[in-house]
């Protein structure tokens, strides 16, 4: 391989799937190729609903071998959950997934010692019950925290047993609930406060910064020739996407779609006001010191949770089928929390419509046009009121990630908003994890030059409002708002 191209490989864990990806950057180049992929499957055992880590692992060593020569390795994954290591460095059970049960009524234990505004000034992060602050709340008194010596974020983890290595990366920490966005270090005060144990956490590390080398027997298992340097990348992969947002200019929205949607802003520093707070927007970092200021929704999960209990019929025929549909005929919040759990996806949207008055929806091509009108809806909702508290002008939204592929969303989505939506790309956390390796290893410049080597080498498609804004408006009336 010349000097001026180089090879990385992106491990790329989302809540449903991981994979690996291999990524060639040379001068105006860009391509991405899929070296492995495998199923992300959490197990609910006895005492609640576990991630299968250890199979994830064994994907990643598995993708490792088959990318073959890389000249280094960038880790990215959903964010929150963690791992806790004894003081051997032995992992202490499988990590605790984010939609388990154990942080119910937690939140309201943490705002009586601290409240939820006093939070929110502190750490400007959104209220999500699943929180590692909330985590950490519920596990106090477990026997797996009171042993821990050392506390691991899902991507931290997998680095640390690929190298030996032990470190927090900053974009992911920052969705701990215990991290201040105007310094990007620890909130030490309110943690103190909360009884968490921040010595728990490896130091900080930064998009960039050397995560070590693979260990001999990861060479030995891969196949591997070393050293093999791991690269510390946006490891929340919201932070890696949205780095991967092919964005001309600072007048711009993003709405990174996969199980989550997460809808917002990039900007320069957090916005701590109470009005977003109520708004239940957060403010998680990103590369390069930025913020990135966004709201979750709960996004395709509505559609992939349906799909699973409908036995996977065809996507396509069922999309079609509801592009059929009238559109706005029913609508609901997909931001409510009442979506959050696994099971009876269909009947539960079902209810929320019966419950705000409107047609119910039957078949499975109206449940899936009543999905995709809300989330078009609660896109467009994000992102007029993250302009409005953060005072920034939008002129463009671009979704990445993989509703890029779903071209009803897309359009429907700029209908709701009003303004054009530039759909791409659709692997946009993996290409960020790319960049961010490349550019550590002297082949891309600043975010800039990374946005424009993405809107050069990568598909993008336009999609142009139409239809009739009054439409959303009176759609968003039959629904309470955040």
């Amino acid at each position: 391989m010349s000097e001026h191209h180089k090879t990385f490989a992106a491990v790329d864990l989302g809540a449903s799937s991981g994979r690996v990806m291999v990524g060639r950057v040379g001068a105006g180049t860009l391509d991405l190729t899929e070296a492995h992929r495998f199923p992300n499957r959490p197990v609910r055992v006895p005492e609640g609903l576990r991630w299968d880590i250890l199979s994830l692992y064994a994907g990643v060593l598995d993708g490792l071998r088959a990318a073959g020569r890389v000249d280094s390795v960038g880790i990215d994954s959903w964010a929150v959950d963690y791992g806790l290591l004894d003081a051997d460095g032995a992992l202490l059970g499988n990590p605790v997934h984010y939609r388990d049960a154990r942080t119910e009524g937690v939140a309201e234990q943490v705002w009586a010692t601290v409240p939820a505004a006093e939070l929110y000034a502190a750490t400007g992060l959104q209220y999500a019950p699943f929180n590692t602050l909330y985590q950490l709340t519920a596990a106090r008194a477990t026997p797996q925290l009171a042993r821990a010596e050392r506390l691991l974020l899902i991507p931290d983890l997998l680095a640390y047993w690929l190298t030996g290595e032990a470190g927090t990366e900053l974009t992911n920490a920052s969705t701990t609930q215990l991290i201040d966005p105007r310094t990007g270090e620890w909130a030490y005060g309110l943690a103190e406060r909360l009884g968490i144990d921040l010595g728990l956490f490896a130091p900080l590390r930064r998009p960039g910064d050397p995560a070590g080398l693979l260990t001999p027997r990861v060479l030995e298992e891969t196949g591997l020739t070393g050293p093999v340097p791991v690269t510390t990348v946006g490891s929340h992969d919201t932070a890696s996407a949205v780095a991967a947002v092919p964005a001309a200019g600072e007048r711009f929205a993003y709405i990174c779609t996969g199980t989550w949607s997460l809808a917002g802003l990039e900007l320069a520093a957090p916005v701590l006001t109470e009005a977003s707070r109520a708004a239940n927007f957060t403010n998680e970092l990103g590369l390069d010191g930025t913020v990135r200021y966004l709201r979750n929704i709960m996004g395709l999960w509505l559609l992939q949770e349906c799909l699973r209990e409908w036995d996977h019929p065809d996507l396509g025929a069922l999309l079609r089928a509801a592009a059929e549909i009238p559109p706005l005929r029913s609508v609901v919040d997909a931001g409510d929390a009442v979506f959050l759990a696994p099971g009876r996806m269909p009947a539960r949207i079902a209810d929320a419509c019966r419950a705000s008055g409107q047609p119910v929806p039957g078949s499975r091509a109206e449940i899936t046009r009543c999905i995709l009108d809300s989330l078009a809806l609660a896109h467009r909702r994000a992102v007029d009121d993250a302009r409005r508290l953060a005072d920034h002008p939008v002129d463009v939204v671009h979704i990445v990630g993989g509703g890029t592929r779903n071209e009803l969303l897309c359009q429907l989505t700029a209908d709701a908003c009003g303004l054009p939506v530039v759909a791409g790309p659709a692997e946009a956390a993996a290409l960020g994890n790319v960049l961010v390796q490349a550019r550590a290893h002297g082949l891309v410049g600043d975010r800039t030059a990374m946005r424009r080597l993405l809107a050069r080498t990568q598909p993008l498609r336009r999609y142009e409002p139409r239809g009739d804004p009054a439409a959303w408006r009176a759609a968003q009336d039959r629904i309470a708002g955040p």
